[in-house]
């Protein structure tokens, strides 16, 4: 009977390893793309590139994931549109490689949902010019999660876009407060070439001496600042007026904390405890010269005030672009600071010809 008993227990005690045995494998089954993506991510925010650079991650990171230091760079696109302009593709690569130790996200309303490791491909394959780097991240735009747990949700539920003026703007207006406040980092407009890093990780920019951008700015996350923007947008809301949501409104709450700052020649302030950009580090060419960009110059500016140009793209209602062989100073800007975007361009150039 003893040795019966003996044998019984030793049956159980195997079966109860081959129970764990398998749990165990079920556990690592379910989680394997998560967990093998981790670990291959350098520094949890990057992969190698294969010779064929294709990044391999894993499928299911979040933004969380990603944007979990606070210093990201972070482009947002409020339409369906998925053929973007080469000056998007150029402000997104010039952010990569201004910051290679940074992740660099760029959410779209028109991607859809990442489940699979296909829908990765499928997404960077839309981007060739990009895909070869290693920091860029895309991610689809959802506004309801976005807005959720912030003063925009409310405002968003009851609006209706369809008797709105400037809805787009104004979408995109809420978008980049939202992504500041959840996930922190520098929110960079789409008409922005970044040309040096950017020293300060909390500040705001002037665009001229009377007016602060909201094109560009950065705040860790949660920061009291990114909270009264939004709750100044929603209580202020007029989104038939032009900006009033944008820059007026970074100047309105920028104004309460400071007045109108006054810049002496390149020096940056300090406002609301965050430094306040020269409009010098943004905006070299105020908007009335835009078209600066789109000329051939004897002598190319240096901008060693600047880190970012922006282009003033939505002054661009002649649609001018960037033309290979144009000699112009936008065309010596892609080469510099978007050599791949450029490099893709001047090929469908040659084979079209």
């Amino acid at each position: 009977m003893a040795p019966l008993l003996k044998q019984l227990k030793s049956f159980s005690f195997l079966l109860f390893l081959a129970m764990i045995g398998i749990f165990f494998k079920v556990i690592l089954h379910q989680n394997s793309a998560h967990i093998v993506g981790f670990f291959m991510r350098k520094d949890n925010l990057s992969v190698a590139a294969d010779s064929s650079d294709q990044i391999f991650r894993s499928y299911n990171i979040t933004p969380r994931d990603v944007l979990r230091q606070g210093n990201g760079i972070i482009f947002v696109e409020t339409t369906d549109r998925m053929d973007e302009p080469s000056l998007v593709l150029c402000s997104i690569e010039s952010a990569a490689r201004m910051y290679p130790d940074r992740p660099v996200a760029f959410f779209m309303k028109g991607l859809h949902d990442i489940i699979t490791e296909d829908d990765e491909k499928k997404a960077r394959k839309r981007f060739p010019s990009l895909s070869s780097y290693q920091n860029i991240y895309f991610f689809p735009l959802r506004l309801e999660k976005l807005f959720a747990n912030t003063p925009f949700l409310p405002w968003y539920e009851k609006i209706n876009p369809g008797r709105e003026v400037h809805w787009t703007y104004v979408k995109a207006d809420a978008c980049r407060l939202a992504m500041i406040w959840k996930y922190g980092g520098i929110y960079m407009d789409f008409d922005m070439i970044s040309i040096q890093p950017i020293p300060e990780d909390n500040f705001v920019a002037a665009e001229h001496s009377r007016c602060t951008t909201n094109s560009v700015f950065g705040l860790p996350p949660h920061h009291k600042l990114s909270w009264e923007f939004m709750e100044n947008f929603v209580q202020n809301y007029k989104g038939e007026v032009w900006g009033n949501q944008g820059p007026i409104l970074f100047t309105r709450v920028v104004n309460k904390y400071c007045g109108f700052p006054q810049f002496k020649a390149i020096d940056d302030l300090k406002c609301a405890n965050v430094s306040y950009l020269h409009p010098e580090r943004f905006y070299p060419f105020a908007y009335s010269d835009w078209r600066k960009y789109y000329e051939v110059w004897k002598v190319l500016p240096t901008f060693n005030n600047s880190y970012a140009l922006h282009l003033w793209n939505y002054m661009n209602g002649e649609k001018k672009s960037m033309v290979v062989g144009s000699n112009t100073l936008i065309e010596h800007l892609y080469k510099q600071y978007c050599p791949s975007n450029y490099e893709k361009i001047l090929h469908n150039v040659t084979t079209h010809h």
